[in-house]
């Protein structure tokens, strides 16, 4: 709504006007979207000093292509060239201290309005690097800093902007969709965390409704603004993979292609809609097309390497889901040649790979399992102290080829597809279901021919998980209930996989779901909380989170989180 009062767009700087300046911005994103990486980097450059918005869009390709390559050296950049955008911004700012006093003290100008939202946008992306640089709780409370101020920016402008006393003008609807955008990513993401984690952000006063945060952001992807393109993005994230990955397993496809349709008429060679359609039909059981669709996403351009990789990711799980385990192995192996996100996880998955093969078969490029297994600590990264918790568990499981008779991991490959919810996707397809069945149940025999070890009742109990994920896919959930049950009853006998008790709890619950056996389901998700100290503890935590949402339950008390495992 407004006062009556138009005010004229006034400048970013003495040659440019704010809705130029906004203008052009469209521009560099609409060529950021056509694969025009570099030409979008180079309209936005010139003016990064002088226009807020040049500077933050600017930091945010930047930020976006940190995120793909997580290297250090583009961290550091992306973090540097963020803080320099929101020093523009706060040239911009009206300099009274506090949103609401200057408020009550004089309107804002449109130019200043948009100074709030474009400062509180950079604080949130500089807190978003912060936490992925490192895990130590110093930065943990430094990021959760400039969380509570970017929060507290976007709740005082959404409140003023619903408010008849705002400022409207010829840019209005960028400055809506700025809010949306923000208000929209706090309440969706703070919705999906479990309540230990949200207590260490108690301080910042959070809370999180997701239902309103994604209305918020479809809204902003729906609209005509500069931010449509972040909240598109943020939302095909949540659809395809947050809630796929830290959720149970069902992903939300419907919305996915709902949001994308508009998107590849615009854009029909834009690789990151291909990215995003081929993960759309892989969750949907479509393997063949998702292969098509990632391919097509490789050969869209060549100029960001970065956006081959994800491809290449989700290429190795399509061959895995298929068995066809030396394609899946020459993505693993492409990865681990080009991409830096990883290196370890990409050689533990090739030798995972080639241990799927019988013995006498001959390997790609003449290369050795045991040898490879062996190599996967050396490649064990930091960043500021922070390596991703798949590349710790890789490192952990790789430790029993580390002897001169190495004990051969039965399935490493499901083990880590478990891990992806990559037995979600094979439920569409019951013939591959029945192939990784028929995979698990010869891994079992081979096991029982095997001379006992110290670690045959932990492969014993993975066995019994995995071939329970296999049988609820068939419906056959009494056989299924059993198998999980046997992870359960095997608990004292594990000396390593404690992660299992744990995600065979949640598996059960979701089976219990399943049969309406809900007051069960929501008892042992209740009782899995109280594992701790087990790998991918962070993962487990977050699929907990959402069954007990599926079950609409009260996710209840829980102890505080060791500053550790944050």
């Amino acid at each position: 709504m407004s006062n009556g009062k138009e005010e004229p767009c006034t400048a970013d700087s003495s040659e440019m006007t704010l809705k130029e300046s906004l203008d052009e911005c469209m521009e560099a994103l609409d060529l950021f979207l056509n694969n025009h990486f570099n030409e979008s980097l180079e309209k936005l450059q010139p003016r990064v000093n002088v226009s807020m918005y040049h500077a933050l869009i600017y930091a945010t390709v930047l930020e976006m292509q940190a995120m793909m390559t997580f290297q250090h050296d583009d961290i550091s950049h992306a973090g540097n060239t963020m803080k320099m955008a929101q020093d523009v911004c706060q040239r911009v700012r009206n300099k009274s201290s506090g949103l609401v006093s200057k408020i009550a003290a004089e309107p804002l100008t449109e130019e200043q309005l948009h100074a709030e939202v474009c400062y509180a946008e950079c604080q949130l992306q500089r807190a978003a690097l912060t936490f992925l640089q490192d895990e130590n709780m110093v930065s943990f409370i430094k990021g959760g800093i400039k969380v509570r101020k970017s929060y507290l920016i976007y709740k005082e402008l959404h409140s003023l902007i619903q408010s008849n006393t705002c400022v409207t003008g010829p840019c209005h609807s960028h400055l809506v969709g700025g809010v949306s955008f923000g208000m929209g990513a706090f309440n969706l993401t703070l919705s999906m965390f479990p309540p230990r984690i949200l207590r260490l952000l108690e301080f910042a006063g959070f809370s999180g409704d997701k239902d309103y945060g994604l209305s918020l952001l479809n809204n902003g992807a729906t609209a005509l603004n500069l931010r449509s393109m972040l909240s598109a993005l943020l939302l095909l994230c949540y659809y395809t993979f947050l809630t796929f990955v830290l959720g149970t397993g069902e992903g939300e496809v419907g919305e996915a292609e709902k949001l994308l349709a508009p998107f590849r008429l615009r854009y029909p060679n834009g690789a990151i809609f291909f990215f995003f359609a081929g993960r759309t039909e892989e969750i949907k059981g479509n393997i063949d097309e998702a292969v098509e669709l990632f391919e097509d996403g490789c050969k869209a351009q060549q100029a960001w390497k970065q956006f081959h990789h994800m491809c290449y990711w989700e290429l190795m799980w399509c061959f895995t889901y298929k068995r066809a385990w030396k394609m899946a192995y020459f993505y693993a192996d492409l990865l681990s040649q080009e991409s830096r996100w990883s290196k370890a996880m990409y050689v533990y998955m090739k030798a995972a790979c080639l241990s799927m093969l019988p013995e006498g078969e001959s390997r790609p490029f003449g290369e050795d399992e045991v040898e490879l297994f062996r190599q996967v600590p050396t490649f064990k990264q930091r960043i500021a102290g922070k390596s991703p918790p798949t590349e710790k568990f890789a490192i952990r499981k790789a430790r029993r080829y580390r002897a001169e008779r190495p004990i051969k991991l039965p399935v490493p490959v499901l083990e880590m597809m478990y891990m992806w919810n990559g037995f979600s996707v094979i439920r569409k397809r019951p013939e591959l279901t029945a192939g990784m069945l028929e995979t698990i149940e010869e891994a079992q025999r081979t096991l029982l021919e095997t001379p006992e070890h110290e670690s045959s009742a932990d492969d014993q109990c993975l066995i019994h998980l995995l071939r329970g994920m296999c049988l609820k896919n068939q419906g056959l959930l009494e056989a299924a209930e059993q198998s999980f049950n046997s992870v359960c009853a095997g608990e004292k006998k594990i000396r390593y996989e404690h992660y299992l008790v744990p995600n065979a709890m949640v598996e059960l619950s979701l089976l219990y779901h399943d049969q309406g056996r809900r007051d069960e389901a929501i008892k042992i998700l209740h009782k899995a909380k109280h594992y701790k100290e087990y790998s991918m503890e962070s993962r487990t935590r977050f699929r907990i989170h959402a069954a007990l949402a599926k079950l609409k339950a009260d996710p209840g008390d829980e102890e505080p989180l060791d500053a550790a495992h944050t």
